[in-house]
This record gives structure tokens, sequence and C-alpha cells, in this order.
């Protein structure tokens, strides 16, 4: 056996140390399963002078002083023990050989405790050794696990069991190791200060599901009904891994919202919320909440959750898309533009989510697109018609806002005066120019038969071109009005001279429903010419035919007509759906047979609806 082969070791330690004087060597604590035996190992030494011829010794419990009367467990001399230990207690070592070797069988709890031995060498000669052994009963396999178990990183876990008694071998196996991967299992066999302990090797590498796993350890004797069982828990360690956190959230302007991040780890992790690097939050926690009460859009973003411990590190990140009406939208470009020219106007808004743009003007749709945050009006050689009051229009699911912009369309023209009811010049100057001489006859002006009037709207403009030398004055005259403008009045007339070429304008404003007889008057040193100037069209000649008076009546009925066409379809438009409410909305207008396909492009009502 083992224990026997290996016993020897111990009384070669102690019989190199003998001195020749009183001395006992025995391990200082023992231990052994209940129910089983113990031997304690025990060598004794006495001067050599002292030839005894029968050597007697005695076993105490807990006492090392007769005078006491402790317990006696084994005595040479008379064999009387105390009642404990009758039929339990027996002496394995020789005394003569020094050997003090004492047996304890039936182990029970109240058997734990000191163990002292006592010399009997005859006379006098005695002596109680102040050396003793603790024997410790135990009832469950001791299980040693690293002080730091890691996911991922092999582990080695001991089951220990003494192995001090003779009669009775324990074998050791290994219980709730099935979850633990394909472990390794070594045995051993390992000496302490005269005392041995049977050991078993559990090689595993755990993971993160091991953590809190119970391991357990059985020790059995065969042939017996004796089992002991032993177990921990494992304590594994892991790095974070975020287990719960929101998916994108949408919120509407002004709610609360409240984004979750919960992480598995071990230890706990420190988790952190974070936006752009700027930390907002952050706890030893295994879950987190970040609220944000009433979100605006400056919130609208990604944000990232951090989990840590001493093992690792995990992020994830979550997106809020905050909801809301358009901005007010922004209006970019030309307010004010001469006749002809090309006209782009851009108008911009915020929104989440991106709206539906429209321009309009005077009710009628000059472009809308879908789902886009600008929307570019171009209005190719513009005309005095464009101009007016525009609105650009935002909406979305949300609400709705509007913006009005005001469009100027002028001629070369100066500004006109309010007395005289006039309008800034809404027509380009002709292209009458010529090759200019610096030495050329000096003649009378005479006034070309290009000169003439012409009315668009409500405008009345009037062309005089004049060829002279040296350079002409230039008057209109309204005989009719009994008014005489000539062109120092620069607020209604304009002139161009190139070459012998002096091109003048009149703009009147309020004229064109009945035109006035103007006449062009031009002078020089050289003479002076008049010209009436004609109109070009039907509408003078309409007025020429019809005369004062009827042009009053037809004026008069084409009026009514209006008005009753206005009132009968504001009635009936009043009675279908509305599309914006009052307020500082702008009126819109939606056509029934309006689409959107493809690239986003102008579009104009057929059938409309007046909305007040």
């Amino acid at each position: 056996m083992i224990f026997l082969t290996t016993l020897p070791l111990f009384w070669i330690m102690i019989a190199a140390s003998r001195g020749g004087h009183w001395g006992a060597w025995m391990p200082s604590s023992i231990s052994a399963f209940e129910g089983t035996c113990v031997s304690i190992p025990c060598r004794f030494d006495f001067p050599d002078e002292l030839r005894p011829a029968v050597v007697h010794g005695v076993w105490y419990f807990n006492s090392p002083y007769p005078k006491n009367y402790p317990p006696v467990v084994f005595k040479s001399r008379t064999q009387v023990v105390h009642e404990s230990f009758q039929g339990r207690s027996r002496l394995l070592g020789d005394l003569g050989m020094r050997n003090c070797t004492l047996l304890l069988s039936s182990l029970s709890p109240e058997l734990g405790g000191k163990y002292y031995f006592r010399g009997d060498l005859g006379g006098y000669n005695q002596y109680t050794f102040s050396e003793h052994s603790v024997l410790d009963i135990v009832n469950t396999p001791n299980i040693v696990v690293p002080p730091e178990v890691v996911a991922g990183r092999e582990v080695e876990v001991s089951c220990m069991v003494p192995d001090n008694c003779p009669e009775l071998r324990p074998e050791l196996s290994w219980l709730g190791h099935e979850g633990l991967g394909e472990p390794t299992v070594l045995g051993r066999l390992r000496e302490d200060e005269g005392t041995w302990v049977q050991v078993s090797l559990l090689h595993f590498v755990p993971t993160r599901e091991a953590n809190g796993h119970r391991l357990g350890c059985q020790a059995s004797f065969p042939n017996t009904t004796l089992q002991f069982e032993g177990y921990a828990s494992l304590d594994v360690k892991y790095p974070p891994v975020i287990v719960e956190m929101n998916a994108s959230v949408e919120a509407i302007e002004g709610s609360h919202v409240s984004l979750l991040c919960g992480a598995d780890s071990n230890p706990l992790p420190l988790l952190t919320w974070m936006r752009d690097g700027t930390v907002l939050r952050e706890a030893v926690a295994e879950s987190l909440f970040l609220d944000l009460e009433e979100v605006t859009s400056a919130e609208d973003g990604v944000y990232a959750c951090l989990a840590e411990n001493a093992y690792g590190q995990e992020n994830r990140t979550v997106g809020l898309s905050v909801m809301y009406a358009p901005r007010k939208p922004m209006v970019n470009g030309t307010m004010v533009a001469v006749e002809g020219e090309t006209v782009s106007i851009l108008c911009s808004t915020q929104s989440n989510p991106d709206p539906i743009l429209t321009i309009f003007k005077e009710k009628q749709i000059l472009a809308t697109v879908i789902y886009e945050s600008e929307l570019q009006l171009e209005l190719p050689a513009v005309t005095p018609e464009d101009g007016g009051e525009y609105w650009c229009v935002a909406e979305n699911q949300y609400g709705q806002r509007a913006t009005t912009f005001n469009l100027s369309v002028e001629s070369p023209a100066w500004p006109s005066d309010t007395r005289l009811q006039t309008l800034p010049l809404l027509a380009s100057i002709p292209p009458h120019r010529g090759p200019h001489h610096t030495s050329l006859p000096e003649v009378a002006p005479v006034i070309l038969l290009e000169s003439h009037c012409a009315a668009a709207r409500d405008t009345v403009q009037c062309l005089c071109v004049v060829k002279s030398n040296p350079e002409p004055s230039v008057a209109f005259e309204l005989p009719s009005r009994n008014v005489t403008v000539n062109e120092t009045e620069r607020e209604f007339v304009y002139s161009e001279r190139s070459g012998l070429l002096l091109t003048s304008i009149l703009t009147l404003r309020g004229q064109a429903q009945a035109p006035p007889r103007v006449i062009c008057t031009s002078r020089n040193l050289y003479g002076t010419k008049s010209l009436e100037l004609p109109f070009q069209g039907a509408h003078r000649l309409m007025w020429a035919k019809i005369g004062p008076v009827g042009a009053v009546v037809a004026f008069a009925i084409l009026i009514a007509i209006v008005c009753y066409i206005t009132q009968t379809r504001r009635k009936k438009n009043v009675t279908e759906s509305p599309s914006f409410s009052a307020g500082d909305n702008p009126p819109v207008l939606f056509s029934s047979d309006f689409r959107i396909s493809g690239t986003p492009e102008k579009y104009e009502s057929r059938e409309v609806s007046t909305l007040e």
C-alpha cells in the first residue's frame, strides 16, 4: 500500500534529527472522514543514558497533564481507556522502537481535538511531550477553485480529501462537470508533514455561461456505504456584452424619450451614455436609462452606450430621430428684376420628415417638390405679369409653415411718381444704336416713324425716337389733360443718346383702359418737330370706335360680370374641403388633377378651388 511504503520517509527524517533527549515528533494537524479511521504517526526519543527494560506509553486527549485527569485514549500498561475510546484506539507502533503511532477507528465528531503522548520508562522517568497533533473530523471534500476564473482561459480545479486511514482508501469522482465542455481529470497522492492527501484535478475552459455553475466532488469508500460530497460555485469573470438596447427611436418634438442600455458581465460593468464623444450619464449597473425631457431637433442624432469592466468592453449605438413640423421657409433670390431677365428663387426649410414644398402665385401652383428641403423656381425672361406676391409653403404630417415674398419686375425707367400714377419702366429700351461720328452736319430734329405708344395691362409706354444734331430737347404733351412732361422730369421720362439718335420713353400707369393722346415735340437750334404718337394694336382702335361713352358702359358691364363669377366660385369652393387653416397660413390652390411622378416638376392647376 502507498501509505505503508511511504510512511518510513517520515521516520527517516525523525531518526536523522535524534539528539538523545526527551522529544516527540508527530504531525501538528491531521484529518479524516467521519466513520473512517486515522493513523497518527508518532516518534519519540529519550536520553541515551536511560536504558529501560520496558518502555510504556500513554495517549491523552485534549490535555498533557495527568493531574487534570484527561481522557485516556490508549495506555500500554493496563489497557484501561476512557469509554469514548473503548474499542476505537490501538497502538500501531512499537514503543521499544520509539514508535508511538496511534490508530483511531469509527471516528465521530466528538473525537476531534488534541492528542498528547506520554513516555513511561519506569520510576521517575516519565515525560509528557508538549508536541501534539490536532485531529479534524471532516464530512466534505475540499474543493479548491483558483481565485480568478476567466472565460476562455483554461482553469484547474482541485478536489482534496484526507487519506490517512490505512484500512479505507477513498475514491474521488466529479459531479456537475457535464456542462464544462471536455474536461480532463488527473489524480495524485500528496504527502504533507506526515499526512496524506488524495487529490483529483479537473481541467477545463470555462465560458460565460459557466458563471455560477455548481461543481461537485464525491469521495466514496469501496465496500462501504460511506459517501461524502462537496460543492463549489464557479465565479467566472467575463467582459460585458450589451444584451438590451432600444432599436432606432422616433419621437415627436417636445415628447419624453427614454433610452435603455443593459449589459451582462462579471463583475458589473460601467455603463456610459455618450453623444458625439460627450458623456451624458454613467453608472456601475446592469442597466442604465438615459431620459430626455421635451426633446428638440437639436437632440436628433446617434447615441452610444459603452459597457466596460476589467476584462473588456463593448459599445452599441442607437439613432434618435426627432420628428417636427417645418420651420418657417427661407427665400433666397432676386426680388427685383428687369424685364427679360431670368429669375431664380430658392425656397428652403428644415423639417423631419422632409416636407412637401410648393410655390404659389395668385392661387396657382408654380412649382412643387416632395420630400425635399429645397425648391428652386426659375422664371425665364420675366415680364411685368410675373411681378407680385408669391407664397412658399412647407408641409408635413406634423404641421405647415409659409412665407410670402414679392417679386418686382422693372423696366429701365426711373421709378414713377404717385402724383401721376405711374410705375417703373416695364419694357427694355429699343436697341436703336448707330455709329458715333465726331464730325456731323447740324440739322433740325426729325421724329422717326418707329415712334409710337403701346398699352400693356394698366400701363402705357410711349417711345419717341429723334434724329438731330445738335442734341434736341424732347417733351411729351397730353392735350386732353393739359399736361406737358419733358426729359428733365426723370421720374417719368427716360432718355438715351447714341450718335445722332435720341430715344425718350414716357411711362404712364392707370391709363391703359382710356389711353390719352400723346404728342412728342423735339426742338434744337435749327427747328422744332412734333408728332402725335400712334397706338399700336387693336386695343387703341377699339376705343376710337366706341368712344368715351361706350367705353364707360362696356367697362361697367365687364366689372359686373367679373364680380358675379367671382362670388359664385367663392361660394362653391367654400363648401369644398379646405387645405390650409386660417391664420398666418396662405391661400392655397390645389388641382384635382395633381400628380407627382419621378423627379420634382412644376405643376399648374386645372380645376381649382379657392381657399379663404
